[in-house]
């Protein structure tokens, strides 16, 4: 309660800062009073969501009550709808494709309002064999697996990076030699990108010294979160995305190790293989890791729910699947996100 009201306090004195200051900039004085009337019906669990056909199913949900008073907000082109799920507050908020929209808004998100935790779901490729398409995924750990250091030609895995030794770059957490992947007909070929080393974010804790980095590869789930998350098994979920297209058997929710994201979608067996064989991880996506950083710098309590839609390039060769399983795959994260918020 009193960590609670100190936050207020804190969210009070920023917004007064800002409201002497800011008159004819991007946040009217008009937005933020409006965003200290809704931090006074405090504190809410954060839903953030990739995209539209992601967020749909909640906001379309008889779970999900919209607030009459004040539905939603727009500040900074996102829009911060407000609601309820069961004796949950909650504000959701669509973030869009990428890394990059998915850590400003989160940003945002716990930058204007009094959240006591994030609940991030949505759809991902799958890179765990002894998985299906519409498996719910909770890893324990996201990676940013899209922060290289492009070595120079000639190079090996002995030689030291630049800037290697200042802390800048690392070797340990591995590389991927594009000559591993090679399919030359016609001859010997020489390996010009030679390899990439994937490297740690930089962070700068809430709770740190100001301009002094912290790095972190793997970003670790709420451990409480986590634990709740063990009562989704055994779940129900529909199998089949029309009467004419069902998989094999009934998807589960299921709780693994390991999820990656980068500004990448992957579509590629090879790739995918890599990320499975080097990293351990089950789904693969374009936002949670950006979700987790944020959140890990500010110290807010993070968890997050993936049903898998696609085989990331590991299943037919003639298209992905996830042309048919999209739908069904955003569906059951909603579901699975709307049980597990019950449990908090």
């Amino acid at each position: 309660m009193v960590r609670a009201m100190m936050k207020k306090f804190v969210i009070l004195v920023c917004l007064v800062v800002l409201m002497g200051v800011v008159t004819d900039g991007a946040t009217p004085v008009s937005t933020l009073k409006k965003v200290w009337q809704v931090n006074k019906r405090g504190p809410f669990l954060g839903l953030i969501v990739p995209n539209s056909f992601e967020m749909n199913p909640l906001l379309n949900s008889s779970s999900f009550v919209q607030n009459k008073f004040m539905p939603h907000l727009d500040v900074g082109g996102k829009r911060f709808r407000f609601g309820s799920i069961g004796k949950e507050k909650v504000i959701v908020v669509m973030t869009g494709l990428s890394m990059l929209n998915a850590g400003l808004t989160t940003q945002l998100l716990l930058s204007l309002f009094d959240v006591k935790g994030v609940v991030h779901f949505g759809v991902a490729g799958n890179a765990n064999p002894d998985l299906q398409i519409g498996d719910v995924t909770i890893p324990l750990y996201w990676g940013h697996t899209g922060l290289w250091y492009w070595q120079r030609y000639g190079d090996g895995a002995e030689d030291e990076l630049a800037l290697e030794s200042s802390g800048d770059y690392t070797r340990k957490i591995g590389h991927l030699n594009f000559s591993d992947y090679n399919a030359n007909r016609y001859g010997k070929s020489e390996n010009l990108l030679n390899s990439v080393w994937y490297q740690p974010e930089e962070i700068f804790p809430a709770n740190g010294v100001p301009e002094v980095r912290q790095h972190a590869f793997w970003v670790p789930t709420d451990k409480h979160y986590y634990a709740l998350a063990e009562k989704l098994k055994g779940m129900e979920l529909p199998k089949c995305a029309n009467a004419n297209t069902c998989l094999e058997r009934s998807p589960m929710v299921v709780r693994v190790e390991k999820g990656c994201s980068a500004n990448v979608f992957v579509d590629n067996a090879a790739y995918r293989q890599f990320l499975r064989s080097n990293f351990n991880v089950s789904p693969i996506d374009m936002e949670s890791a950006a979700v987790a950083l944020v959140c890990l710098q500010l110290q807010t309590p993070f968890i997050a729910i993936r049903a898998l839609s696609d085989l990331a390039g590991g299943g037919s060769a003639l298209s992905n699947e996830a042309n048919n399983f999209a739908t069904l795959a955003a569906e059951n994260a909603v579901t699975v996100a709307l049980k597990f918020i019950s449990f908090l």
